[in-house]
C-alpha cells in the first residue's frame, strides 16, 4: 500500500505555515514551538536541525527524541477526523501536531494546549 504523501512533505515547508497560522491570531513563534517542542521532545536546537535538514515528517517523528506521554489526552476534530481514533501512529502524530497548532490559534491557553 502505497504510504500518504503527507508523510514525505518536508517539516521546514509546514513549519512556516504553523508559524503564519499561530501569528496571525496574535500567538508567537516561542509559543507554537514551545508546542512542537512539548509534542515531540525536540529542543529548540533539534527542532532547527530537523528544519534545516529540511526532514520529511515520516523522518521528522522518528527521530522525535520523546512524544510526549500526554499526546494521547488530545482528543477533539481535524481535518474531518477525530484524533483519538486515527489508526496509523504516523498519521495520529501529524494530526496531534495540527490540532495543537489549531488550539494555539484558537486562544487556548498554553496550560491547556500541554495537557497539564
Amino acid at each position: 500500500m502505497e504510504k500518504p504523501r503527507i508523510y514525505k512533505t518536508s517539516f521546514a515547508s509546514v513549519y512556516p505555515l504553523y508559524l503564519q497560522k499561530v501569528e496571525k491570531k496574535g500567538r508567537t513563534k516561542a509559543e507554537a514551538d514551545a508546542v512542537l517542542c512539548w509534542l515531540t521532545g525536540y529542543d529548540q536546537i533539534g527542532l532547527q536541525e530537523q528544519i534545516h535538514q529540511k526532514s520529511d515528517l515520516e523522518a521528522f517523528f522518528a527521530k522525535a527524541p520523546q512524544i510526549n506521554e500526554n499526546a494521547s489526552k488530545i482528543t477533539g476534530l481535524i481535518c474531518g477526523y477525530r484524533v483519538e481514533e486515527i489508526e496509523d501512529k504516523l498519521m495520529q502524530q501529524i494530526r496531534y501536531l495540527d490540532k495543537l497548532i489549531d488550539e494555539l490559534a484558537k486562544g487556548k491557553s498554553m496550560e491547556k494546549i500541554l495537557r497539564k
